[in-house]
């Protein structure tokens, strides 16, 4: 019998989940063994999980499951610990493409003699992620992209706010139309938006809430790989309000804006939101910030030399603004998946995503 452990997730204001109640109940009928940790941020309530036949455990007993069971989550396990991991872990690591600390989580799987199937590397038979939140990602990035516009038109001079998950999607976009209109009668006008990466599933998720909060099509530029294959920098940033990045970087590229280009008198440009969020790769194509934002925390400002700075947004969990529409999109196109695991040993999504984390294992211990 196949083993889920489904761990409570433990960075801040994590409201998603790995396996939605209703992917369990189809999990379940496949015979599945499903443990739930307890947890009080979950959008979804343990009863919901109890209600189906799922055994619920206090919080953070992950460590203590039987050896055989697939630890299941999300984002990274919790912060200031770097103790051996014997399980078959499968989460996001954010550890494959050299962002920082990427050998200290590799080194804890490789001393426990553990496992990591990467969910970001979960590819179908075209080499097509087989989950995302990248749609959901691009959505509530530019949601807040939005906001801090309309906030930088009301509020001049003041910091923006705590976000806050938001209960479903229809609840989000009435806040947002309506502090748009607000800032748009003081304003004169209506943002406009760029959106790189706009083909994609992050920026497919970004032009669809600039649509559904009233932006006109002229309003959004969409830039693509057609657009951005002569190389950056792009001048053409800084001709608009708001800059949202939604590519997925695979190799090194040009940066597509720099520090010195903020400081030209004539830039528009005065929101950033770096859905990608590559603030630890060192081949991060927005090199104009270092680190992350949070729900907390959720803007840094750039200072430049014209004394009008930028504000950036670099929130790398931005879909759980809208934890259960994502959680349910994100379990759906996973379940299959999952529903092959007790037949990992044969089945090439996961044989690949062994085969992935080996090497990048094997580079840890070469470098």
């Amino acid at each position: 019998m196949t083993h889920l452990w489904l761990r409570a997730e433990t960075k801040k204001n994590e409201q998603r989940t790995a396996l939605t109640p209703d992917a369990c109940k189809t999990l379940l009928a496949e015979g599945f063994k499903i443990t739930v940790e307890k947890s009080s941020d979950r959008i979804f309530k343990d009863q919901e999980y109890v209600d189906i036949g799922c055994d619920l455990v206090e919080f953070g007993t992950w460590k203590s499951a039987p050896k055989d069971a697939y630890i299941v989550g999300l984002k990274e396990l919790p912060e200031n610990d770097d103790s051996p991991l014997p399980h078959t872990h499968i989460m996001f690591a954010h550890c494959f493409k050299g962002q920082g600390g990427w050998k200290d989580v590799l080194g804890r799987f490789h001393r426990g003699g553990g496992l990591l199937l990467d969910l970001e590397f979960l590819t179908d038979d075209n080499g097509r992620r087989v989950a995302a939140y990248g749609f959901y990602a691009g959505f509530a990035g530019a949601a807040l992209g939005v906001d801090l516009w309309a906030h930088q038109i009301l509020n001049p001079g003041t910091p923006y706010p705590k976000v806050t998950p938001f209960d479903n999607e229809e609840k989000l976009l009435t806040y947002i139309r309506a502090r748009l209109d607000k800032a748009v009668a003081v304003a004169g006008r209506q943002p406009t938006v760029m959106v790189m990466g706009a083909l994609g599933r992050c920026g497919s998720g970004s032009s669809d809430l600039c649509r559904k909060v009233g932006l006109p099509e002229k309003n959004i530029v969409q830039w693509d790989m057609a657009e951005t294959a002569r190389g950056g920098p792009f001048d053409e940033i800084l001709e608009n309000d708001i800059f949202i990045n939604s590519i997925y970087l695979s190799k090194p590229i040009p940066p597509f804006v720099t520090p010195a280009m903020l400081d030209r008198p004539t830039r528009k440009l005065s929101v950033v939101v770096d859905v990608s969020c590559d603030a630890t790769n060192p081949h991060n194509p927005i090199p104009i910030y270092t680190g992350i934002t949070t729900f907390d925390d959720p803007v840094v400002s750039v200072a430049t030399a014209i004394n009008k700075p930028v504000d950036v947004i670099a929130i790398d969990h931005l879909p759980t603004l809208l934890p259960r529409e994502a959680s349910d999109f994100f379990c759906r196109d996973l379940l299959p998946s999952i529903l092959a695991l007790p037949r990992r040993e044969s089945e090439r999504v996961w044989t690949d995503a062994a085969a992935l984390y080996e090497k990048k294992a094997a580079e840890m211990l070469s470098s």
